[in-house]
């Protein structure tokens, strides 16, 4: 069985939304799936997409084969990730000082 992990269009006329699913080759587009692993906004401004990356790499090694716009969006997704995690490690290194810390010395804290 080729599997693929493609889009399935979701959503109203000229308002479409899009999820991320792993599905058999040969099945509609809107069809029949195995599981449905992000989804995919393209009305929306900026970071427009959520995916399951561990699922996705998990399909991967077993032979899936994704579309050609969800390898952009595992790129983006995989850039978005590799980015933030870097400023949310920051604010965890630079503790903020407690009330008694920040008091001037010689007064006692509150």
């Amino acid at each position: 069985m080729a599997v693929s992990i493609r889009l399935r269009r979701e959503g109203t006329k000229n308002s479409p939304y899009y999820k991320v699913v792993v599905a058999d080759r040969r099945s509609p587009r809107d069809g029949k799936f195995i599981e449905i692993i992000g989804a995919y906004d393209p009305k929306k401004p900026g970071h427009n997409s959520t995916l399951k990356i561990d699922r996705i790499e998990d399909w991967i090694s077993k032979g899936a084969q994704p579309s050609d716009t969800v390898r952009s969006l595992i790129k983006q997704n995989k850039k978005a990730t590799t980015t933030s995690k870097p400023s949310s490690q920051v604010e965890a290194e630079s503790p903020q000082p407690t009330q008694a810390e920040s008091s001037p010395p010689g007064e006692p804290a509150d």
